[in-house]
Protein backbone atom coordinates (compact mmCIF):
# COMPACT_ATOMS: atom_id res chain seq x y z
CA UNK A 1 0.00 0.00 0.00
CA UNK A 2 1.44 3.31 -0.86
CA UNK A 3 2.19 5.62 1.90
CA UNK A 4 -0.83 8.46 0.89
CA UNK A 5 -3.16 5.40 1.12
CA UNK A 6 -2.19 5.32 4.45
CA UNK A 7 -2.55 8.38 5.45
CA UNK A 8 -6.08 8.16 3.97
CA UNK A 9 -6.73 5.39 5.94
CA UNK A 10 -5.69 6.54 9.42
CA UNK A 11 -7.86 10.14 8.61
CA UNK A 12 -11.32 9.21 10.70
CA UNK A 13 -12.62 12.94 11.40
CA UNK A 14 -11.55 15.99 10.74
CA UNK A 15 -12.19 19.94 11.72
CA UNK A 16 -10.74 22.91 10.06
CA UNK A 17 -10.36 26.26 11.50
CA UNK A 18 -9.15 29.35 9.81
CA UNK A 19 -8.12 32.12 11.76
CA UNK A 20 -6.40 34.93 9.15
CA UNK A 21 -3.32 33.64 8.08
CA UNK A 22 -3.60 30.05 10.29
CA UNK A 23 -4.96 27.66 10.19
CA UNK A 24 -6.31 24.83 12.61
CA UNK A 25 -6.74 21.11 11.32
CA UNK A 26 -8.09 18.58 14.06
CA UNK A 27 -7.77 15.27 12.70
CA UNK A 28 -8.51 11.96 14.67
CA UNK A 29 -6.49 9.13 13.17
CA UNK A 30 -6.25 5.51 14.14
CA UNK A 31 -3.00 3.49 15.55
CA UNK A 32 -1.81 0.80 14.46
CA UNK A 33 -3.97 -0.87 16.93
CA UNK A 34 -6.95 0.75 15.29
CA UNK A 35 -7.26 2.73 18.37
CA UNK A 36 -8.02 6.83 18.16
CA UNK A 37 -5.89 9.71 18.84
CA UNK A 38 -6.36 13.79 17.57
CA UNK A 39 -3.63 15.63 16.05
CA UNK A 40 -3.90 18.94 16.27
CA UNK A 41 -2.06 21.15 13.59
CA UNK A 42 -1.32 24.95 12.98
CA UNK A 43 -0.56 26.06 9.56
CA UNK A 44 0.96 29.58 9.00
CA UNK A 45 1.73 31.47 5.71
CA UNK A 46 4.43 33.23 4.87
CA UNK A 47 4.54 35.52 1.97
CA UNK A 48 7.87 36.15 0.64
CA UNK A 49 9.48 39.46 -0.80
CA UNK A 50 8.84 37.83 -4.35
CA UNK A 51 4.94 37.02 -3.87
CA UNK A 52 5.59 33.25 -3.43
CA UNK A 53 4.39 31.84 0.32
CA UNK A 54 5.55 29.07 2.06
CA UNK A 55 3.46 27.15 5.12
CA UNK A 56 4.96 26.43 8.29
CA UNK A 57 3.28 23.67 10.60
CA UNK A 58 3.56 22.50 14.17
CA UNK A 59 1.31 19.48 14.90
CA UNK A 60 0.25 18.63 18.53
CA UNK A 61 -0.56 14.50 19.18
CA UNK A 62 -2.90 14.31 22.03
CA UNK A 63 -4.26 10.69 23.64
CA UNK A 64 -6.97 9.40 24.78
CA UNK A 65 -5.17 8.74 28.14
CA UNK A 66 -4.67 12.97 28.34
CA UNK A 67 -7.67 13.63 27.26
CA UNK A 68 -9.38 14.76 30.64
CA UNK A 69 -6.19 16.59 31.55
CA UNK A 70 -5.90 18.36 28.58
CA UNK A 71 -9.49 19.86 28.49
CA UNK A 72 -9.42 20.48 32.28
CA UNK A 73 -6.48 22.85 31.44
CA UNK A 74 -7.23 24.40 28.54
CA UNK A 75 -11.13 25.00 29.71
CA UNK A 76 -8.50 26.61 32.92
CA UNK A 77 -6.63 28.97 30.83
CA UNK A 78 -9.40 29.91 28.35
CA UNK A 79 -11.98 31.17 31.47
CA UNK A 80 -8.38 32.89 33.19
CA UNK A 81 -7.83 34.79 29.84
CA UNK A 82 -11.61 35.67 29.27
CA UNK A 83 -11.81 36.51 33.04
CA UNK A 84 -8.89 38.94 32.75
CA UNK A 85 -9.63 40.82 29.28
CA UNK A 86 -12.94 39.71 28.45
CA UNK A 87 -13.38 38.54 24.83
CA UNK A 88 -12.96 41.95 23.19
CA UNK A 89 -9.92 41.29 21.05
CA UNK A 90 -7.20 43.89 21.76
CA UNK A 91 -5.01 44.02 19.07
CA UNK A 92 -5.84 45.66 16.00
CA UNK A 93 -4.19 43.62 13.55
CA UNK A 94 -6.56 40.25 14.63
CA UNK A 95 -9.42 42.55 13.10
CA UNK A 96 -10.59 41.78 9.82
CA UNK A 97 -10.73 45.32 8.36
CA UNK A 98 -6.45 46.10 9.69
CA UNK A 99 -4.11 47.48 7.51
CA UNK A 100 -1.18 48.00 8.45
CA UNK A 101 0.15 51.77 7.91
CA UNK A 102 3.75 52.95 8.59
CA UNK A 103 4.50 56.12 9.50
CA UNK A 104 7.72 57.83 8.35
CA UNK A 105 9.10 61.00 9.95
CA UNK A 106 11.16 63.16 7.76
CA UNK A 107 14.54 64.36 9.45
CA UNK A 108 12.80 67.88 9.79
CA UNK A 109 9.83 66.45 12.03
CA UNK A 110 12.37 64.31 13.73
CA UNK A 111 14.56 67.74 14.44
CA UNK A 112 11.31 69.57 15.30
CA UNK A 113 10.41 66.93 18.11
CA UNK A 114 13.77 66.98 19.34
CA UNK A 115 13.26 70.57 20.19
CA UNK A 116 10.48 70.48 22.20
CA UNK A 117 11.82 67.31 24.39
CA UNK A 118 12.65 68.90 27.46
CA UNK A 119 16.19 67.85 29.29
CA UNK A 120 15.55 67.88 33.06
CA UNK A 121 18.47 66.89 35.45
CA UNK A 122 16.83 64.97 38.40
CA UNK A 123 18.81 67.68 40.88
CA UNK A 124 16.75 70.12 39.36
CA UNK A 125 13.31 68.47 40.85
Amino acid sequence: MRENDMLEKDEIFSKVLRAGRRTYFFDVRATKADDYYITITESKKFTEEDGSFHFKKHKIYLYKEDFAAFTDILEEMTAYVLNHKGEEVISERHQKDFKREYVQETAEETKTSEKSFTDIDFDDI
